[in-house]
């Protein structure tokens, strides 16, 4: 099965080829090859180390919180409904 990952862009080096995306604490290298114009901030998605693709935060933040819902199960909705 294949994922994309939402990722927050927190550093853009390689005159924009490559940087460094974050989620959920986690901080990896990206290859942002396949999108230009990219900025400290934006959101992307992440599949095999490269940005496949640009998205906007209210898209980003609910493609994560399907992810945390996928790995906690019932526990996020619980959460949720406090």
């Amino acid at each position: 099965m294949c994922l994309g990952i939402a990722m927050k862009v927190v550093e853009i080096y390689d005159g924009g080829l490559n940087g460094v995306v974050e989620a959920g604490g986690v901080k990896r290298h990206c290859f942002f090859h396949m999108i230009d114009n990219l900025k400290v901030g934006d959101y992307v998605i992440v599949h095999a180390g490269c940005a496949i693709e640009k998205i906007e935060e209210k898209e980003a933040q609910e493609n994560l919180k399907l992810i945390e819902q996928c790995l906690l199960g019932d526990q996020t909705s619980e959460q949720d409904k406090t």
